[in-house]
């Protein structure tokens, strides 16, 4: 975990509170946390 907020620039303990049950992170937290583990969130449309 401190791997991971130091490479998103977050604190350890906002990361902690960020990702704990029930919260509701904002969308730029999740991408960075994303872009820490090397990650990419791509939008794709839902074909039914």
């Amino acid at each position: 975990m401190s791997e991971i907020a130091g490479k998103s620039g977050l604190t350890r303990e906002a990361l902690y509170k960020a990702l704990r049950p029930n919260a509701h992170p904002r969308f730029d937290t999740i991408n960075r946390v994303c872009a820490a583990l090397g990650v990419r969130l791509v939008a794709q449309t839902v074909h039914f």
